[in-house]
């Protein structure tokens, strides 16, 4: 039981590593990211690349307002399709985020954040009562994390995803989503 422990901890530290070098070295990332969510009986797994502004706005105490864009590549399980429960459905999702974060200026430590961006999913969402009538969908979040000296981040946010009332019925979504990522 303990090898099989160590062995995945190896592949996982081996993927995170692969992943760092390639976002690194081929798409210019700053940084990478994983995240889970749940709520609505869905389940949410997505990957993310992060691209920081470069900008520090409002800076006073150590402290600013900087920003950054979140493209991010996701997969929904849903587990009452169309409101019958153990129906599943599965979703792939395409994001693109501009984040605002209030951080530190060394980018180390406690943070907040929010954000509103635009998703394009590959069905139109229908589940547990809460049927979506586009496929666009309007994703905002608000979240607080850390970011530890050797680049690794960790956040807890909540999440919305509706169409902004472009289209009804328009009853929306709502995630708890937890992030871990990897700055370069």
């Amino acid at each position: 039981m303990l090898n099989k422990k160590i062995l995945a901890a190896g592949v996982a530290l081996l993927l995170a590593q692969t992943a760092s070098f390639a976002a690194e070295s081929f798409l210019g990332a700053d940084s990478v990211s994983g995240e889970f969510g749940t709520g609505n009986k869905s389940k949410l797994a997505r990957v993310g690349l992060q691209y920081d502004w470069g900008k520090q706005w409002f800076q006073s105490n150590g402290t600013h307002l900087g920003g950054y864009w979140d493209l991010t590549l996701g997969q929904w399980h849903n587990t009452a399709y169309q409101g019958v429960r153990d129906a599943t459905q599965n979703i792939t999702d395409i994001g693109l985020t501009p984040v605002l974060r209030f951080e530190a200026d060394s980018k180390k430590g406690f943070y907040a954040e929010a954000a509103i961006g635009f998703h394009l999913m590959s069905h139109i969402y229908n589940n547990n009562g809460r049927p979506f009538s586009t496929a666009f969908q309007f994703g905002d979040h608000i979240g607080v994390g850390y970011v530890f000296s050797n680049g690794w981040d960790v956040a807890l946010k909540a999440q919305h995803f509706s169409n902004g009332g472009i289209k009804h019925p328009n009853p929306g979504a709502n995630l708890a989503v937890l992030k871990v990522g990897h700055s370069f």
